[in-house]
């Protein structure tokens, strides 16, 4: 089943789908220079903002071996302190395994173990927690960041192959298709979105939110083929479509796909990694042969757009009432597929975070920005203690030049002599030369400044050293240590649930909804239990208001309250008088279920339970008439009948439970032929 509907847009249509996309694409660069902002930050996170001409002489003389020039030094308090504020949510929501579970009541809680298996495989198969680890350092970076949660028809190209005992070998092109909810993560240089609303309110109130990235021609065919779009008309056309990629800046003057330069000594350039292989190798292409010219690179937008159909001349049902559209888009000029969302959810399925919000919407500033002066002034005082160091190595001095040559003072030989011209004999040396004299008084007090402007940014942030993995000397007691560093993480614990509220608790729905909506009959291996899980999407849809999808912030331990659960368990089982009153077997399979343990195919059926109960019985009776010296001719009880077969392999190939209140025990049998054992 398909998450979408598709069908041929009129060719005006697509006309008024470019338009508005390149409206709202080059709005965001009229607005504010935010890739700016974000390349400024970047920067200055990676220590790349000193570009100083003497520091890049410093830089360039030490790739060079000359290990005498001494460089700036920039004092890392960004990076920390934005690990620090990452690895935390990463430990809150992401330490787990599954990332999300699924609570139930006791009677859907098979049908919980069913979603909850879907959801471990789309985990893996998608890497949700890679997507959602980048997702937090762009929230801590930028405070803004951004994450879809779609449900995705993934069509890959296989091949079959067949192998013979004749050593022939065959292989036919098969079709293989996988489904599920896929999280992704956008690139904030190369996103838009709706800025007329808050971003936490994007998916339910904006009208629209897109991403553009760079794919080869391989990687847009492949895409062509899994979006299986009726609009093949226009493949030839996207193919051929211009793009030049410019920093930022295509052919057509609009604002293109951006790359920010951050690392000056970064490995591979990107920007020319997308040449056709013909280019590559220096061969010409020829297009006579050619039923399509390609190009090396393409920008590939998709975007989500809320309109009214009717506005773009689409012909569809109900085309007065607002809408969720999909569309693709290459080079801002060719639409190669355009889809109505049909989720039940009816959000645009792309979700914001913004750790530090406090009302002033995109004013609010992220944890690097409030970083980055107290990191600016700590390097201002590194530098001034190496530039002291500058001047004690470098030694300046004032000289005659009647006496001494210019090019003899300046020799870096440090055992080179130094011969004196004519006019300098006769008279005292010292007279020629004059050193300043060296003294560092403020290195000492610039080192315990940084130490202090250190502590201030921590103070901020809400952060220690310890947390960021650095040894604190001094003795404190377990309970000392405990509350310092619980202390230490109450601005990460609001952080923690700013985005459980404004990302996973909407995700979390919209993940349920899919799997309700679209999720078909398959089987999932489940890691967890080593078995196979058949998900049956009836049964998901028959308990679709008892499930509860929890996460890291939210366990399910909290939701079920699992402890209490056990607590009163293990009372139930050490009373006698309270077992009578309630099924133990079932109560302990529901809380092991509960824990990701299934102990249901260990559990008696019902038809050996009464088998049990009935030898039990023979036996006490068999005893008794053993003490008493009387014969016992009562026949041994036999599973056959109860319906039981001890050599059974499952629990389902016993007799059904409703036939079991027909079994009765065998009747008391005076014939000694009959009797099975004696006393």
């Amino acid at each position: 089943m398909a998450a979408t509907e598709q069908f041929m847009v009129p060719k005006k249509a697509q006309e008024a789908f470019i338009q508005n996309h390149r409206r709202l694409f080059e709005r965001m660069s009229f607005q504010w220079d935010f890739r700016g902002q974000m390349r400024m930050i970047d920067l200055a996170y990676a220590r790349e903002q000193d570009l100083t001409t003497e520091q890049w002489r410093a830089r360039i003389a030490n790739r060079y071996g000359d290990s005498n020039r001494l460089q700036n030094i920039t004092i890392p308090i960004m990076k920390p302190q934005v690990f620090a504020a990452v690895a935390y949510q990463a430990a809150v929501f992401l330490d787990q395994f599954p990332i999300m579970e699924v609570a139930s009541s006791p009677e859907y809680q098979d049908a919980a173990i069913m979603m909850q298996s879907v959801i471990k495989e789309n985990s893996i198969r998608g890497k949700w927690a890679r997507e959602l680890i980048l997702f937090f350092y762009d929230a801590f970076k930028y405070n803004l960041s951004a994450i879809e949660c779609s449900w995705e028809d993934v069509a890959t190209a296989a091949i079959e192959t067949d192998i013979s005992y004749k050593g022939g070998r065959e292989g036919k092109p098969k079709s293989v298709i996988w489904s599920g909810n896929k999280l992704t993560r956008w690139d904030m240089y190369n996103s838009y979105w709706d800025t007329l609303c808050k971003p936490q309110d994007l998916s339910t109130r904006g009208e629209y939110a897109g991403t553009t990235e760079l794919m080869t021609r391989t990687a847009l065919k492949t895409l062509m083929l899994q979006l299986q779009s009726r609009m093949q008309a226009n493949f030839k056309d996207a193919f051929e479509s211009p793009s030049l990629i410019n920093f930022g800046y295509n052919t057509q003057g609009m604002p293109g796909y951006y790359m920010p330069m951050v690392n000056p000594d970064v490995i591979i350039n990107q920007l020319v990694a997308g040449d056709s292989w013909d280019t590559w190798m220096g061969l010409a292409p020829d297009h006579a042969s050619n039923k399509i010219n390609y190009r090396g690179l393409y920008e590939v937008s998709k975007e989500y757009v809320r309109i009214i159909p009717s506005e773009f001349c689409l012909d569809v049902p109900a085309k007065n009432t607002p809408q969720i559209w999909k569309l693709w888009i290459v080079n801002h000029s060719v639409v190669i597929a355009a889809e109505r969302q049909t989720n039940a959810h009816e959000m645009i399925p792309v979700f914001f975070g913004q750790p530090t919000e406090s009302g002033l919407g995109y004013q609010d500033k992220s944890l690097a920005v409030d970083s980055l002066p107290f990191q600016q002034v700590a390097s201002g005082l590194m530098n001034s203690v190496m530039a002291s160091r500058r001047r004690s190595v470098t030694d300046r001095v004032l000289y005659d030049p009647s006496r001494v040559t210019e090019a003899h003072i300046n020799n870096p030989n440090p055992s080179a002599k130094i011969p004196v011209r004519p006019a300098a004999q006769g008279k005292p040396i010292s007279e020629a030369v004059y050193q300043f004299p060296y003294r560092d008084d403020q290195s000492g007090a610039d080192l315990q400044g940084i130490g202090t402007i250190v502590n201030l940014a921590n103070t901020l942030n809400g952060q220690n050293n310890a947390r960021q993995g650095q040894f604190v000397p001094g003795n404190k007691t377990d309970q000392q240590w405990a509350d310092v560093m619980g202390n230490a993480t109450s601005h990460d614990r609001s952080y923690a649930l700013m985005f459980e509220a404004q990302v996973f608790t909407p995700m979390k729905e919209v993940l349920k909804i899919n799997m309700l909506q679209y999720q078909q009959k398959t089987s999932v291996y489940d890691p967890s239990t080593k078995k196979t899980v058949e998900v049956d999407p009836i049964a998901l849809r028959n308990a679709v208001l008892n499930y509860t999808i929890t996460d890291g912030y939210l366990p399910k331990d909290k939701v079920l309250n699992t402890e209490t659960m056990q607590v009163l368990s293990q009372v139930i089982g050490s009373s006698p008088t309270l077992a009578q009153g309630y099924n133990v077997g079932p109560m302990f399979t529901y809380i092991s279920k509960t824990q990701n343990v299934d102990f249901g195919p260990f559990e008696k059926s019902p038809p050996q339970v009464a088998y049990e109960q009935a030898v039990n019985s023979w036996r006490m009776l068999a005893e008794m008439a053993i003490q008493k010296g009387a014969p016992f001719q009562v026949p041994q009880p036999l599973p056959q009948q109860f319906g039981y077969d001890p050599n059974a392999q499952s629990p389902g190939s016993q007799m059904p439970q409703q036939n079991v209140a027909n079994a009765q025990p065998a009747a008391i049998s005076n014939n000694p032929s009959s009797t099975t054992g004696a006393a």
